[in-house]
């Protein structure tokens, strides 16, 4: 398991050269996200797809 430097060292050498200070902060956001995601799923916070289809179902009127 890497460190967050390892993480965030790790995606900067996959980033190209020209990357923009709003880029890197962009795709740690989404680093960031995807890690939140993967703890939600295996602590059990969540849903099935069809849990899912429900749930939008009630926003999107379907």
């Amino acid at each position: 398991m890497q460190t967050a430097k390892q993480e965030v060292e790790t995606m900067l050498q996959h980033l190209p050269d020209e990357s923009t200070l709003e880029d890197i902060q962009y795709h740690l956001y989404v680093l960031e996200k995807i890690k939140r995601g993967q703890t939600d799923i295996s602590d059990g916070r969540s849903c099935s797809h069809e849990q899912a289809k429900e749930r939008l179902s009630k926003w999107l009127k379907l």
